[in-house]
């Protein structure tokens, strides 16, 4: 049982993904008493996992680096760190109609959509990304601006404008070289870092088996776990942060934590100033449809199959069977096909007996060996705000972490300022937020200030 020191406060944190948890596990740690207030019945957000046919797996797909060092650290925590297993995959591109692998130098080389200039240039790219360490001067350059300058205007065209096409749709021109800067780093952190060879890694159970861990352990360290449990709005009201849940029941704290994303953060705090709210609202987010589809059969032999032509309905292709064990899967392929949409796109109107048309004819014709009668289960997810997309001069017109209304503090993946979104980028904001948060004292009045948990350096 956990003890609580005479300068412990009451802290409530509205939103249970992995932001949500890990923010309460290093309160409680620090000695508040914590209460967790999730609107789902599970815990997890974008994390969670679902029942797909007979299978219990993740919701969406993802991935850990071994350069994933806080999120390493953190399944440590939990004991899991143990059971990570570790994998090397290989890379697909879809280009001109044929599957081409992308998955070492040689290969690369070998791109027939490609000139050996273009891959030169390309992959020259993609090491000067690698090696930029003072990324603000790229959130001032057009994305667009920064690829063609160094990849060359063939390779823009024909490579890296129909990535950026399917992350961000048409809002790719809206986006700053930081977006893709991010990316890259990312996949070459492990590189930076002195390790040999970059490593795919996954953890038998999915992430069904850390959310139930972690669960536990916040239970253990005596955080409050509330599912079911919808915010109505959270205010200030005599000196106390007062949360709403609806129905006359309200429970009152001295600090709140509002972790979800900023449209749904400003209609849940209506006390915010104008300028937070101008600035929440200028935050632009792309969507995700997400299809998990269960197979007799595998696709390809690739993790990941990035897709160059435009008349592919979804973003990508990855193959979970190529990383994760079989037998994790009853001897069946786990495959998802994501498509990256404004939030407001018709997409998000369709049914997923309409989706599911699109998507298998377009396998159909991927994949000639495809046949329908391979589907066993598809099932869809739709999440209109999941990407905050890295604009010009983003880090300078986001929102504060520590808001004007006293004792309220907003955080979401939108404070990733650099590095992409994922699970590790997560928990290092999280780890961040909070050895900041205890820095604030019982009777303090927190200032409409900057955190250092976005600081630019």
């Amino acid at each position: 049982m956990t003890t609580h020191s005479v300068d412990s406060q009451r802290w409530g944190i509205v939103g249970g993904g992995l932001l949500g948890l890990t923010l309460a596990l290093r309160l409680a740690q620090q000695g508040h008493r914590v209460t967790v207030f999730e609107a789902a019945p599970e815990l997890g957000g974008l994390a969670s996992a679902w029942q797909l046919g007979d299978l219990t797996w993740d919701r969406h797909y993802h991935v850990t680096l071994l350069s994933d060092l806080h999120l390493r650290s953190l399944l440590q925590e939990l004991e899991l760190e143990q059971a990570m297993r570790w994998v090397e995959t290989k890379t697909g591109v879809y280009a001109d109609g044929e599957l081409y692998s992308v998955s070492n130098a040689l290969e690369f080389l070998q791109f027939p959509p490609l000139g050996l200039v273009d891959k030169l240039r390309l992959g020259f790219t993609i090491i000067l990304a690698s090696r930029i360490k003072h990324w603000q001067r790229l959130e001032q350059i057009p994305v667009t601006t920064w690829l063609q300058r160094w990849s060359g205007r063939r390779t823009l065209r024909r490579f890296w404008l129909p990535l950026l096409r399917s992350k961000l749709g048409e809002n790719y021109r809206k986006a700053s070289a930081a977006f893709i800067w991010a990316i890259i780093a990312r996949l070459y952190a492990a590189r930076r870092t002195g390790l040999k060879k970059e490593m795919f890694g996954y953890l038998p159970g999915g992430y069904a088996r850390l959310l139930h861990r972690f669960g536990q352990v916040l239970r253990q360290a005596g955080v409050d776990v509330r599912l079911n449990s919808a915010i109505s709005s959270v205010e200030r009201q005599n000196g106390r942060l007062v949360v709403d849940l609806g129905e006359g029941q309200r429970e009152s704290f001295d600090q709140v934590v509002v972790t979800t994303p900023s449209p749904i953060a400003l209609r849940l705090c209506p006390q915010l100033s104008p300028e937070e709210a101008l600035r929440h609202q200028g935050i632009q987010y792309q969507g995700i449809i997400c299809a998990s589809l269960l197979l007799r059969h595998p696709l390809s032999p690739y993790y990941v199959t990035n897709i160059t032509d435009g008349w592919v309905p979804f973003t990508g292709v990855i193959e979970m069977t190529t990383l994760v064990d079989t037998a994790e899967f009853g001897d069946r392929t786990l495959v998802y096909l994501p498509k990256y949409v404004d939030p407001q796109d018709a997409a998000f109107d369709l049914t997923d007996a309409e989706l599911q048309e699109r998507f298998v004819r377009a396998l159909e014709q991927m994949y000639p060996h495809f046949q329908r009668s391979d589907l066993l289960a598809f099932q869809v997810s739709r999440v209109r705000h999941v990407l905050a997309i890295s604009t010009l001069n983003y880090s300078r017109s986001l929102p504060p972490v520590h808001t004007s209304v006293p004792g309220l503090h907003i955080v979401n993946s939108a404070h990733i300022l650099n590095g992409t979104l994922n699970v590790n980028e997560t928990v290092q904001l999280a780890n961040q937020t909070a050895a900041q948060l205890s820095q604030i004292g019982v009777a303090r009045s927190v200032a409409y200030t900057q955190p250092a948990s976005v600081s630019l350096s």
